[in-house]
């Protein structure tokens, strides 16, 4: 994972690598201080496979840290900064922590849920440490860290586990997502293949970095050379702003904070420079990518499809945009994607089955959880060319004749109605078309009658006020009967993940709790 940034110091070291508000970081400076975080974490007693949690917002040190820790033969927990103290203990707590990379503030919210786990030592970053180590914890500055020390090689391999990626499931707690140093540097070439990366690109890292999509703009950037800008957003403009700062030519986000940035002014300096913006995390809407499309005439839009367990599965090529709505694409560089029957069968052209994605790329389970790793972490098909296990993605698809995939929807998330099955991303996108809400989500909730309900939950729009009838009428025109909401829910907003994206699973208990 950490050998390309290496690379990159020893071939450039004077480059850009990485700007953090008003720090910039060249290649061989950011190298000089990942390899002092690895030699520090040895130094303190870091053994090679054991966890690392980095508890930070985004911020050189927790880039440092993250890269640092990996080139110690160490594995990297990343942990989004918003979680809560609860969800943060139980990350610490599943993946067995020893070490902790926070801040102050965080440290102060965790102390009381420090002793007795798994943690031994807490680096902190900035500032003073608030008060003297807890029970069964010592602290440790992060200049104490960063101080030079001789460099030790950990005989890393690239099976070896490199990063623990926490994702919310459909229930029950955050599961761990195993990465390997392979899945981490193969990802970043094959996403750099099809997005055309190199050393003349500037990559905006508005994602958190505890997501596959948000850490990948580190792996795929330092493979290519590029630019990094760190950027925790607090409001969409600021996005606009850092955008005509530094000159960012590629952004990927995801369809919430997509359809906040459409309604943004964006002056020709933000935006005439981008090369590509491109979509992960949840399809997009036809009508925020014709807004997008508006926005930004140079850029090439990607429209992106995966997966945490595979990083990446699938991508639409941007000439087949038009030709091809509503296609996720095909298998990305690297990756065999296949769509199979409940006995492993190949499906063929329209036939509906499930996504399933072999090679190199697949992750290597769930940490601590062989019950749910089994379930999802099985031998390849027989029809497939790669060897090894595969992951079943749960996801519906069908192939046209050309082997364009086109998204049908969840398993679990799928209506079933009135005898039919309906995708509920079918029912969000006219409600989008219609240009009376701001987000929408579908959901099936139990009906003795139906079978399932239609339950369409949605934020207005910002122009006038929300009409629900209006609403009805233009998903009339657009969709058939068994097909509309028996019930329109307003929230002035929609609950979402740490990671952004929308929370089915939250909404879906508390309209069931009603």
């Amino acid at each position: 994972m950490h050998t390309p940034l290496a690379a990159q110091a020893g071939q450039r070291p004077g480059a850009v690598a990485l700007i953090d508000r008003d720090r910039t970081l060249s290649y061989g400076e950011l190298w000089e201080r990942v390899a002092a975080c690895a030699a520090g974490l040895r130094r303190i007693g870091l053994e090679p496979g054991e966890r690392v949690a980095v508890y930070l917002e985004k911020r050189v040190e927790a880039v440092t840290a993250s890269f640092g820790i990996a080139a110690a033969g160490g594995v990297l927990v990343p942990v989004n900064p918003v979680l809560k103290p609860r969800q943060v203990s139980h990350i610490l707590g599943d993946s067995g922590a020893r070490f902790l990379v926070t801040s102050p503030e965080r440290l102060t919210s965790l102390r009381d849920g420090l002793g007795g786990g798994s943690v031994e030592h807490v680096l902190l970053v900035g500032g003073n440490a608030p008060g003297d180590a807890g029970e069964g914890w010592s602290l440790h500055g992060w200049a104490e860290l960063e101080e030079d020390a001789e460099r030790v090689d950990p005989g890393i391999g690239e099976d070896d586990l490199a990063a623990i990626l926490y994702t919310s499931g459909s229930t029950g707690s955050p599961k761990g997502v195993m990465l390997s140093h392979r899945n981490l540097a193969v990802g970043a070439r094959s996403v750099n293949k099809y997005l055309g990366n190199g050393p003349e690109d500037c990559l905006l890292a508005a994602l958190p970095l505890s997501f596959d999509a948000g850490f990948s703009q580190l792996t795929t950037g330092f493979a290519a050379g590029a630019r990094v800008v760190l950027h925790n957003y607090l409001l969409p403009g600021d996005v606009v702003r850092t955008c005509a700062t530094h000159g960012v030519t590629g952004l990927t986000c995801v369809p919430p904070l997509w359809m906040q940035l459409a309604d943004r002014e964006w002056p020709a300096e933000a935006s005439g420079g981008l090369r590509y913006f491109a979509n992960t995390g949840g399809r997009m809407p036809a009508s925020l990518l014709a807004r997008l499309r508006e926005v930004f005439p140079g850029a090439a839009p990607f429209l992106m499809y995966g997966l945490t367990e595979a990083f990446r599965s699938t991508f639409l090529d941007p000439d087949e945009i038009d030709r091809r709505p509503g296609s996720i694409g095909k298998a990305i560089p690297n990756a065999e994607v296949l769509v199979v029957g409940p006995g492993g069968e190949l499906r063929g052209p329209d036939e509906e089955g499930e996504l399933v994605h072999c090679g190199p790329l697949v992750a290597q389970g769930y940490w601590n959880d062989p019950g749910r790793s089994a379930e999802h972490f099985r031998p390849a098909p027989p029809t497939a060319v790669s060897d090894g296990d595969a992951v079943y993605s749960g996801d519906i698809v069908r192939a046209d004749e050309e082997g364009f995939l086109y998204f049908v929807g969840r398993g679990d998330e799928m209506i079933k109605t009135s005898g039919y099955r309906v995708s509920p991303t079918e029912i969000e996108e006219a409600a989008h078309a219609s240009g009376l809400v701001g987000d929408a989500v579908a959901l099936g909730l139990a009906d003795e009658r139906l079978g399932q309900r239609v339950v369409l939950a949605v934020s207005p729009s910002a122009g006038p006020a929300f009409d629900r009838e209006a609403l009805l009428r233009a998903l009339g025109g657009e969709l058939p009967r068994y097909m509309l909401p028996a019930e329109v829910e307003v929230r002035e907003q929609l609950p979402r993940s740490p990671n952004g994206k929308f929370d089915r699973a939250a909404l879906r208990r508390e309209l069931e709790q009603r």
